[in-house]
């Protein structure tokens, strides 16, 4: 069988297993099998390029893979839940970065006399590749604590992010002229508009900040792939052979890196749209490093005293033993102490009491940070009983007990009424409206958006502190004692 059939035979297997992945990945019943059929799609497409296609150098070839395959075990082994957002941007960076890196190398390769479709496509290629691996850097650091999760703004900033488009684009023009020098343009030029994009933007936003990322990233593999097309669209018959069977193998690469990123790109686009309903944000705003409150202002719970209210779990179970509507909202505390398991267990045991037992699912907390719809399918809660925002809301006034387990932001009542938060009009959970609240935090510490939380000084809130797991299991011995 001719070896460019077989080549194209393969991609289109990854191809297809890339497709099929992700629709899997649409529900967190098909997730983990659609991961692995997207991996075992990527893995095709890798031997397909590394035994197929020309001869290259085995050996580093091999110790290339070897590194990416243990750095990767270490992180899925490793990373937890909570920490997937991290990972995530990382991950997004290190995308962006590898098709800058493909695309530069086809540059240095081909040089200044390519043509004027390669120049562009090396230009978006390096211009979405590299924005995106400074971008995920700056957005882990705020996840992560290492950068300040407050936007950082200064007058200006837009226009300044068009003008460095501009001139990078001015660059990519001037290639034929300058060469090298232009291409370094681009590349800096890239790298700071990046960082400029997601400064600006707050740590409650950052979930929707890492999906565009994520999008990115499949653009940036897309603008490779016609790089690779154009590397081999047009193929000198006199060149020797094993030359041209490298240009025909970039072509069909490019093909598969093109139809994978665009469908990384539009999904990820897709998410962030969605994202963006839930956080009530703009597309727009999002993509131009625009998102959040209005700046200035008091934010929620700063320069006020909070009237705390803590109370024992001895005290929590005689009020869930006297009610009958209980809605738990799952938060960051409950995905970092791992605490799927017992609140199931405390919820089986109040509906063997005859006791309604609800879960409330915030649009962003249900995808990140923590994925609480999937912690919560891993301890065989029913989807019955996972309700999203807009059918959740209305149950809160007939709600006996609201148990939050760590959630924060998704809950403050700021996002309704005060300007100045960088939370203002997302929206949330109206845990407030229900008859008590009991809230399970380790500390007072604030959530992504870094501002205090009024509602712990309700009337109606009552706190218990400590870690979600250890205070669900002595509660469940409370309850069985009453």
């Amino acid at each position: 069988m001719d070896k460019k059939l077989i080549i194209d035979i393969a991609y289109l297997l990854a191809a297809v297993s890339f497709i099929y992945g992700l629709k899997m990945l649409s529900h967190p019943k098909t997730a983990r099998n659609g991961n692995m059929i997207a991996s075992l799609g990527m893995l095709i497409a890798i031997v397909a390029t590394v035994f197929l296609g020309t001869e290259l150098d085995f050996k580093w070839i091999g110790v290339a893979m070897v590194i990416g395959s243990i750095i990767g075990a270490f992180f899925a082994m490793r990373v937890e839940m909570t920490q997937m957002p991290q990972l995530v941007a990382i991950f997004n960076g290190f995308g962006g970065g590898a098709s800058a890196l493909v695309a530069s190398s086809e540059f240095l390769k081909t040089g200044v006399d390519s043509s004027l479709f390669l120049i562009i496509s090396i230009t978006l290629s390096v211009l979405v590749g590299t924005l995106t691996f400074t971008g995920s850097f700056i957005a882990f650091g705020k996840l992560q604590g290492l950068v300040t999760t407050k936007p950082v703004t200064f007058p200006g900033q837009q226009l300044l992010n068009a003008a460095l488009a501009i001139v990078m684009f001015s660059a990519a023009y001037m290639i034929p002229t300058y060469g090298m020098n232009s291409f370094y343009v681009i590349l800096t030029l890239s790298a700071l508009l990046g960082i400029l994009l997601v400064i600006p933007i707050g740590g409650a936003d950052m979930p929707v900040v890492i999906s565009l990322l994520n999008s990115y990233s499949g653009i940036a593999a897309a603008m490779t792939g016609f790089v690779l097309y154009a590397t081999g669209a047009n193929i000198d018959p006199s060149l020797p052979e094993e030359v041209r069977l490298a240009l025909e193998s970039n072509k069909s690469a490019g093909n598969a890196l093109i139809i994978c990123g665009s469908l990384v790109g539009a999904s990820g686009m897709i998410l962030t749209q969605i994202m963006c309903k839930g956080m009530n944000r703009s597309l727009a705003n999002v993509i131009f490093g625009a998102v959040g409150g209005e700046d200035g202002g008091a934010a929620s719970g700063e320069g006020q005293q909070l009237n705390i209210k803590s109370y024992s779990t001895e005290e929590a179970a005689m009020i869930f033993d006297a009610a009958e509507k209980i809605i738990v909202v799952p938060g960051y505390g409950l995905a970092v102490a791992q605490a799927q398991h017992a609140v199931r267990e405390v919820a089986e045991f109040l509906e063997g009491k005859g006791k309604n037992v609800l879960y409330a699912i915030h649009p962003v907390a249900g995808r990140m940070p923590g994925h609480m719809n999937v912690l919560l399918a891993e301890a065989n809660i029913s989807y019955e009983q996972l309700k999203d925002l807009d059918e959740i809301n209305p149950e809160f006034e007939d709600c006996d007990v609201a148990l939050v387990l760590g959630a924060n932001d998704v809950v403050n009542p700021a996002a309704r009424t005060e300007t100045s938060s960088p939370i203002y009009g997302m929206p949330i959970l109206n845990v407030d409206k229900a008859r008590t609240v009991m809230v399970n935090k380790r500390s007072m510490n604030a959530g992504f958006a870094g501002i205090q939380n009024e509602l712990f000084g309700y009337d109606n809130t009552i706190m218990i502190f400590g870690d979600a797991k250890d205070m669900l299991t002595q509660l469940l011995s409370d309850l069985k004692e009453l």
